[in-house]
This record gives structure tokens, sequence and C-alpha cells, in this order.
């Protein structure tokens, strides 16, 4: 992997907001430190890995790289028997006080719809797979509960953790995207800081709006970073070809857009 895409990556990763700031539902989101990314050279990790794997090497990197915090565990696989029940993410000491801390990582790319009410539940993958309430659920009802159940208590006993010391953080961290000409006005509880583009679909992109610009559509490990003039851009008829190919097999892609030397837009065409 290319060293300069690694530190858009990085860069990336520390730039996107918390889908929520301090405690909401219950969670408390896990306060970042400031990092000082002139002194931080990035270890390359396999692209190959799922993105949300891949935040996880970008986040115990930064971790490892901060004074403020010790990372005792990373991705530590719970069994039951031959069975894994299920993993934890990261087990973090922070230095001045000593306080353990368990946090559960998560790095999204959701659309909001608006033809549901609630905001909570408005939030969904580009492809309609991926339900940010149902993995709020997951955390609060599965992955937070793993640490205190006989197999994970036992298996933290042998690192030397006590898991009656552990407080439970999220780093859960959300790349928003609203309706293409529709500014989202209410998103209370959630960060509005996340909107970062829109999405629209094919009818929209085929309009003479978009012609004149140029475009390019970023492999999913670019999707974290922003877009930047160093790509191999196309013509909005090339684009919407290779769109349309992806459309039909139900991908939605992410889509930069390069309107002018310094503008640059971000977006997802749906299927649906």
């Amino acid at each position: 992997m290319p060293k300069e895409h690694l530190k858009h990556q990085v860069t990336g990763f520390l730039n996107t907001p918390p889908i929520w700031i301090n405690s909401q539902f219950g969670m408390k989101q896990f306060d970042f430190p400031q990092v000082d990314i002139t002194t931080f050279s990035p270890t390359p990790f396999p692209q190959k890995l799922r993105l949300g794997h891949q935040m996880e090497h970008v986040f115990k990197q930064v971790l490892d790289h901060c004074p403020q915090y010790d990372v005792l565990l990373h991705n530590l696989a719970i069994r039951q028997g031959k069975q894994t029940i299920g993993e934890i993410d990261f087990i973090l000491r922070k230095t001045e006080t000593q306080q353990l801390i368990h946090v559960e990582l998560t790095y999204k790319f959701y659309i909001i719809n608006p033809d549901i009410s609630e905001p909570i539940h408005q939030l969904m993958g580009p492809n309609r797979r991926d339900m940010f309430f149902t993995k709020m659920e997951k955390i609060e009802n599965a992955q937070f509960p793993l640490l205190h159940v006989p197999e994970g208590v036992s298996a933290l006993e042998t690192l030397e953790i006590d898991h009656t010391q552990i407080e439970h953080q999220v780093c859960y961290k959300a790349q928003l995207f609203e309706p293409y000409d529709s500014k989202i006005k209410h998103l209370r509880p959630l960060n509005p800081n996340c909107i970062i583009g829109y999405w629209l679909r094919m009818a929209d992109f085929q309009t003479s709006a978009f012609k004149p610009y140029t475009f390019y559509i970023p492999y999913k490990s670019q999707w974290v970073i922003q877009p930047h003039e160093n790509v191999a851009w196309t013509s909005h008829y090339e684009t919407m070809l290779d769109i349309n190919m992806r459309l039909l097999k139900q991908n939605a892609p992410m889509v930069w857009v390069k309107k002018s030397e310094t503008e640059y837009e971000k977006f997802f065409v749906v299927w649906w």
C-alpha cells in the first residue's frame, strides 16, 4: 500500500466525527486524544482486510503513538468450546488514572432516509443491509456483556485483567450522506457534523447538472479519505456506464466529483 494512501486513511479516520457527542443511548463515546500526525509514521497493513478491520489497525497504531493510553489487548476472540462467540475490540489503560476502558470500535457509512420519521432509524448502509439502530443494539446487548460472561471473564483473567474494573465505551465514527437537494434539518441526538455528502439515484446522476464535471469511483479502502486530485478522473458518460454495471449487481458505489481545482464532493448512487 502506498504510504501516502495510508496517511490519507489515518487523517480521514481522525477527521471523521463521532456519530454522537459524550453519552447517548446509555453509551459513552471514547474521548479521542489529540494526535500529532506530523510525528506519526503508520505501518502498512493488508488492504484486502474488510474496511472495519483496516480501521482497527489505524485505531491501534494511533493509540500506540499516544502517551495517554496503553493498549492492553486488541481483537481478543472469546470462545465457548470450539465456537467463537464474539470478539473484544480493545481494552485500554489510561496512563494518568490507570482506568481500564473497553472500547468497541465502529466506522460506518450511512445514508439518511427521511421517509422514516425517527432519526435513529433513518440511518442505513447505502445497500440497505446495515442499520445504525441494529448495530447499536448489538453493541449494548452482545458486545458489552461479552466481557462478563464466564468465557469472557476467564479470557481476561489469563491476561490479568479484572472485568469488574472496566468501563465500557464506544468509538463510533460515521460519514453520513443526506438526500440530494434536500438538507437534513433535524438529526438530534446524532451529530450533524457527520454529514459530509449526499446520496441520489441514477435518474438524478443522468441529468445535465452533473455532465460538466469529472468523476472517480474510489476503492472501499479510499471511502474514508477526502477526495483529492491524484486519482484517475473520468467523464460523466464513462462514469455512468461504470455505475450502471454496479447498480445491476445491487451495489451502491461511492463517487467523488471534481467540480473545480479546489471543489470536490462525495456521494452514493443507490440502486433501490
